[in-house]
């Protein structure tokens, strides 16, 4: 048996992705048929991975969609996706001490974005609500969450999962800095859409 065995099943199923962008834009089945001149029993077909579209139509498809073509196959490598631990990028936004740490890759197609968050002691947010959801999962530490009128202490090893439309703010009250892994559907440090 040969060594080289090609595993099409990583590769990322279009139909999957067509329905999940066409989601994120809110549009209906219809909408994309006509922009694309396809008929809805065929999409509703490729979007449930039972039909492959030529590239000619995933490219009508794709415009439809307001992305390129390269959104529905270009996919990271290995080396592209992989952080290894004191060689990620590191990131401030000005004003503010919290430091990020990259942790996700960008790649067509992605919906989640993925950071290490340093908060140091005393920090506190502003209250925000967007689309969307979130997931903290304390690594070291302790914050405290506020979700509508009620709040959380999450201390190392809690996790706290909700959507982004929710008003929420969270703060550091103690006097070490908190890591948190935080991973959510907001695009944040994205290249591209």
């Amino acid at each position: 048996m040969s060594s080289e065995v090609r595993n099409t099943d990583r590769q990322p199923k279009i139909g999957a992705m067509i329905r999940a962008r066409r989601r994120q834009l809110q549009l209906t089945l219809q909408e994309i048929c006509d922009a694309a001149g396809i008929s809805v029993g065929y999409l509703s077909q490729v979007e449930r991975d039972h039909a492959t579209p030529s590239l000619g139509t995933l490219a009508q498809i794709s415009r439809s969609l307001d992305v390129g073509m390269d959104y529905f196959i270009a996919t990271p490598n290995v080396e592209d996706a992989l952080t290894r631990q004191g060689e990620r990028q590191k990131y401030s936004v000005d004003g503010s001490s919290i430091v990020y740490e990259q942790i996700a890759t960008d790649f067509a197609g992605n919906i989640l974005s993925s950071v290490i968050m340093h908060i140091p002691a005393g920090y506190r947010s502003e209250t925000v609500s967007h689309e969307g959801e979130e997931i903290l999962y304390v690594l070291e530490g302790v914050i405290t969450h506020q979700l509508d009128d009620e709040e959380v202490v999450l201390s190392t090893g809690d996790s706290l999962h909700f959507r982004g439309n929710r008003p929420h703010a969270w703060w550091n009250d103690t006097d070490k800095t908190a890591r948190v892994l935080w991973t959510g559907t907001l695009p944040i440090f994205r290249t591209r859409l």
